[in-house]
């Protein structure tokens, strides 16, 4: 297994696609780990090689004591790709995968090439997560699980039962509670909605119209704050990727390729 160590933490990353293709990092949800990409894997690897990484609290990475930030998740997912030699990628995140790389492309915006925000927010309202940390430190990360599902996906998605669906959900419950209220802190006391007029990273966002956790205004809002961005609105929850993986991919390919089909 890969690791790559950052800030006293191992990080869990692997690669997939053919070596020469434009490097792209992607990181994930809160509550999710690396798989949580898998519905769109096979069309973005025709046309990238993929770093996919588990954020610190997740997965097969450490979970160090503490609170997190979103500067520490930033830096994290940097080390992943040095560890993988590269010194510029294309970079896709949703929800805190969002937030990650909107505080990359502030703070180490020279590695980017070009960035997809997915279902994410440049502020939240802290409440909610002081009342989900102690939530789930104290009952465990069953006591949320349901209540999360039903955020990442539509009722008509959840009622399909897919493998998919399924995956997300083992892989909720298994999350270390430490870890997950601790990227819950991250979320909370991030700063990064003040900087987004500084980003000179071609940008796409993608909203979801259902989208509880992340809804389209806050979308629409970093769309029109960082300068020239571009945005598309899907009719999803908030795992826009796992309910319309076709538009998703079609939309992320073409503005991620743009250069380098002239």
């Amino acid at each position: 297994m890969p690791f790559a160590l950052s800030d006293g933490a191992r990080i869990y990353w692997r690669l997939d696609g053919q070596a020469g293709r434009p490097p792209l990092v992607m990181v994930s949800s809160l509550g999710s780990d690396h798989t949580m990409w898998d519905p769109v894997m096979p069309g973005l690897t025709r046309h990238f090689q993929v770093l996919r990484l588990d954020k610190r609290g997740h997965g097969a990475s450490d979970v160090p004591p503490g609170e997190y930030s979103i500067a520490q998740l930033g830096r994290d997912a940097l080390a992943c790709a040095d560890a993988a030699g590269w010194a510029r990628f294309h970079f896709a995140g949703l929800s805190i995968g969002g937030m990650t790389g909107m505080w990359l492309a502030r703070h180490a915006g020279q590695r980017l090439d070009r960035l997809v925000l997915s279902n994410t927010s440049a502020r939240v309202d802290p409440r909610t997560f002081d009342e989900r940390i102690p939530l789930v430190l104290g009952q465990g990360m069953a006591a949320v699980t349901d209540a999360m599902l039903a955020r990442f996906f539509t009722p008509a998605y959840a009622a399909r039962r897919t493998a998919h669906h399924g995956s997300v959900r083992s892989t909720l419950l298994s999350i270390d509670p430490r870890g997950y209220a601790a990227c819950c802190a991250a979320i909370r006391d991030m700063s990064i909605a003040d900087g987004l007029a500084d980003i000179a990273v071609p940008t796409l966002v993608i909203a979801g119209t259902h989208d509880p956790s992340t809804p389209p205004e806050r979308g629409r809002e970093i769309a029109a704050t960082i300068p020239g961005a571009a945005y598309l609105e899907l009719p999803t929850a908030h795992f826009g990727h796992s309910e319309r993986p076709l538009r998703w991919l079609d939309a992320t390919v073409r503005f991620l390729l743009a250069d380098t089909r002239r």
